[in-house]
């Protein structure tokens, strides 16, 4: 392999990333991989349960691309520990691969109360805590505690799954429409079911209930599938039905939306109405942004996506990238 002398900083050590400084490197190019979390993988690594994924997997690819000479640079987020600008005037160019962090929020009355918690810090903080060989935070204790979990998302299935092995006493888990229509896969919830998750279909969720503080139950009413204007069976209250489930911990896990950092705005990287950057299009190379010297790809173009998409993303964005500098390369020495 010869090397360019050409740099590039990746902003995300997920898949994307890790898929784009591995192609980088092989083209000769310098690849030096940001992320703000303490170890590589993005949500390989934090959000998704180590009963579902050996972590050591992760650890060997980055030996593997440490061996190639990838730089990982990590515990440092960018806008926060390094402006984006310093990238820039440093690197020649940037490939941002941030993923999809935000988790939509249901909105529901009482999610502020104590015992409410958001499926991906939850599952967010469990790993990290197994990787440090340490006991559960007390937020996190869920020993003798009933749990429900909203949402039928393999995010779901296994924030079920995580409550189960913390020790729950029971845990039930809420979905608005009826089985077929989950979106987790057959495999997870029957998982889910041998470990003694309890389902209950067809409940909208309408308010978290507490006392003193603390969350005591979730407030549910029954549905009723009626056809969707796109085919779709839709769910539709049933009146004068609702029920409270005891709930001593919830968790959310409504899905999750790509996560672009704020400092798209200052540096002139498009971003859609829902928030995605724009990557590609006319007049641009493959996953190059409005701004030429900075690619992205993954999650936060497409939204919460496949792993396989992921890494597809950070492979042909690491090409348009040795494309642009090969191009800038010709320039240089022809003007020269």
């Amino acid at each position: 392999m010869k090397e360019t002398g050409a740099r590039v900083a990746i902003v995300g050590a997920g898949p994307a990333g890790l898929a784009c400084a591995d192609r980088l490197r092989r083209a000769g190019i310098a690849a030096d991989v940001f992320d703000k979390y303490h170890e590589i993988g993005g949500l390989l690594t934090f959000g998704i349960p180590p009963f579902k994924l050996d972590k050591s997997v992760v650890r060997t690819r980055r030996m593997v691309l440490e061996g190639m000479g990838v730089t990982f640079r990590l515990g440092i987020e960018i806008g926060r520990d390094i402006a984006f600008d310093e990238l820039l005037a440093d690197y020649d160019a940037v490939f941002v691969g941030t993923g999809a962090y935000t988790y939509v929020d249901g909105q529901l009355d009482g999610r502020d109360l104590v015992g409410v918690h958001d499926a991906l810090p939850f599952l967010i903080a469990n790993t990290d805590r197994l990787l440090r060989e340490e006991e559960p935070a007390a937020e996190y204790d869920l020993a003798g505690k009933h749990v429900v979990v909203l949402g039928g998302g393999d995010t779901g299935m296994d924030c079920n799954r995580t409550a189960i092995r913390l020790g729950a006493a029971s845990v039930t888990c809420v979905y608005r429409r009826d089985e077929p229509s989950m979106p987790g896969s057959r495999r997870e919830v029957g998982y889910s079911r041998e470990e003694g998750v309890r389902f209950l279909f067809q409940r909208q969720p309408t308010a978290l209930v507490g006392e003193d503080g603390r969350v005591k139950a979730v407030r549910v009413v029954e549905t009723q599938l009626v056809e969707g204007d796109d085919g779709r069976p839709r769910p539709q209250n049933v009146p004068g039905s609702e029920t409270d489930l005891r709930a001593d911990v919830v968790i959310q896990a409504f899905g999750f939306q790509a996560s672009p950092p704020d400092w798209c705005d200052t540096f002139g990287i498009e971003r859609d109405r829902s928030g995605r950057i724009v990557a590609g299009g006319e007049g641009r190379l493959p996953l190059q942004t409005s701004n030429p010297r900075v690619f992205a790809g993954g999650d936060n173009v497409r939204g919460a996506d496949l792993v396989v998409r992921a890494v597809y993303d950070g492979r042909e964005a690491a090409a348009s990238i040795a494309r642009m500098l090969a191009a800038k390369k010709a320039e240089v020495t022809v003007a020269a």
